[in-house]
């Protein structure tokens, strides 16, 4: 019997879960072979990135090696972008992997192709700039680890140049210390730790307001969209703001760090129901939290927001989280994709276009009967995962496939050690129930516990709660580097 070649693209949650259990169950045989392709090369849990932007969660500690998953798991693992697919021949192309700086001279692996039976897409969501003027240029995503950690050294260099400014003298003073770090913007860096002074001149980054001859400087973070990621984030910067004071960080951390969150929509979380949304908004005015519902975003320019209405918001830092695309790439594919780039798939979430493509989360356009389209959800892309394990089967075994029902058991929004507020629904309650607080907490916890069983199994997802615990008694409460 000739193998069968299954090539996942997307190590995502959904991708990677996918290839886990399909390498369990196949791997060890010959007559399967399983491939995940991903351009980075480790994993880590997309709804936490807003954690790893405010410097409350370490990701060395989260990440998951491809390859080692890969190993544990018996699949393969294959670096790189695709870029490419010939659907006559079944073949990926994937993108040439480049060296680092350190690593030498040349590509590290060429651009190459991958042949398959059986493809499926999973490469998620890209950031929806909707064209805005300066949107792209002068804002931060939130998509992948590097971004978010590109905010974190920013949001940190911009409290340090902020309390520089409320010590130094009205004169000028010869910038001192160490230059910045590549990615934390123009001046003295946020390198060194929260509670040392560095004398440097005030930064025209930083902006400061005037009360007499008091002079106030002030962090200015604006985050467009009031999703769950521009929500999310906006509590968490507020706890990070508050605890960079217990480091000896001067900054009042409720008048010297503004945060806005503008959305177009008359409420914020709209993808929510009204009560969860109305309950998160009056937990963000207790964090001083400002909210500019009803009014978008005209231009976006180095160190302000301009919007449709004639604000003119000062910004150290922009976060862009109003909207999500799928990927150019599966435009050029030949496959029939919406508005969004997603791929139209059939209720067995096959191409519409290729029986032997399938496609699920969020780069995917899968009809709800009732409701529209499946959100761009983790819960949805988990539930499709484990559907396309019993699909792939049926396909191996020449049967008919099953077609993918999906259910909502709500949702939850974390507002970090402030709350959590949210509803759950269908067969964990049989209808619907609001929930906020501590339990609520906990069962927004579980969520990515839920998802490092899936990876790992219980016994280890048990072991690693554990460590976690252990391990925040003995680091700092943020990342301060």
């Amino acid at each position: 019997m000739s193998v069968h070649r299954i090539v996942v693209v997307g190590g995502g949650a959904g991708g990677l879960e996918l290839v886990t259990r399909l390498g369990d169950k196949y791997g060890r045989g010959k007559d399967v072979q399983i491939t995940l392709v991903d351009r980075s090369l480790s994993h880590i849990w997309k709804p936490l990135l807003h954690e790893v932007a405010a410097g409350v969660m370490d990701t060395a500690t989260h990440q998951l090696s491809y390859v080692a998953q890969a190993n544990w798991h018996h699949f393969e693992f294959a670096a790189g972008e695709m870029i490419g697919l010939d659907r006559e021949a079944r073949t990926v192309r994937l993108a040439a992997v480049p060296a680092a700086a350190d690593e030498g001279e040349g590509d590290l692996l060429p651009e190459r192709t991958l042949p398959y039976d059986t493809l499926v897409l999973a490469i998620g969501s890209t950031t929806n700039f909707f064209g805005v003027p300066g949107a792209q240029e002068n804002t931060i995503a939130l998509d992948t680890v590097e971004q978010a950690e590109r905010f974190r050294r920013r949001l940190m260099a911009a409290c340090v140049r902020a309390q520089n400014a409320a010590q130094a003298p009205a004169l000028d003073v010869a910038p001192a210390g160490p230059p910045a770090v590549a990615g934390d913007g123009d001046g003295a860096a946020a390198g060194q730790a929260a509670g040392q002074a560095v004398e440097a001149r005030p930064a025209s980054s930083a902006s400061s307001v005037q009360t007499g001859n008091a002079h106030h400087p002030k962090v200015n973070l604006v985050i467009v969209g009031a999703g769950a990621t521009g929500v999310e984030l906006s509590a968490e910067l507020r706890n990070t703001a508050e605890v960079l004071r217990s480091y000896g960080l001067k900054l009042d951390p409720r008048k010297d760090v503004g945060i806005t969150i503008i959305e177009s929509s008359p409420r914020i979380l709209k993808a929510l129901p009204e009560r969860v949304s109305g309950a998160v908004a009056g937990l963000l005015g207790k964090l001083d939290v400002d909210i500019l519902c009803g009014d978008s975003v005209a231009e976006v320019r180095k160190n302000e927001v301009a919007t449709t209405s004639g604000k003119v918001l000062p910004a150290d830092i922009t976060v862009w989280s109003a909207g999500i695309t799928a990927p150019a790439v599966l435009g050029t594919l030949g496959l029939a994709v919406n508005r969004l780039n997603q791929i139209e798939v059939l209720p067995t979430l096959q191409s519409k276009t290729d029986p032997d493509i399938f496609a699920f989360g969020d780069c995917a356009s899968c009809e709800w009967s009732e409701h529209g389209f499946v959100p761009p959800r983790a819960q949805a892309a988990h539930q499709q995962a484990s559907f396309l394990v019993k699909a792939i089967d049926a396909r191996l075994k020449g049967r008919a496939l099953p077609t993918f029902t999906y259910r909502d058991f709500g949702s939850l929004v974390s507002l970090g050690r402030f709350s959590a507020v949210g509803n759950l629904m269908g067969g964990l309650i049989g209808g619907s129930m609001f929930i906020e607080g501590l339990f609520a907490r906990v069962m927004y916890t579980s969520l990515y516990r839920m998802h490092v069983a899936a990876l790992h199994g219980v016994w280890r997802m048990l072991l690693d709660t554990v460590a976690n615990r252990l391990r925040r008694s003995t680091v700092p409460r943020v990342k301060l580097h």
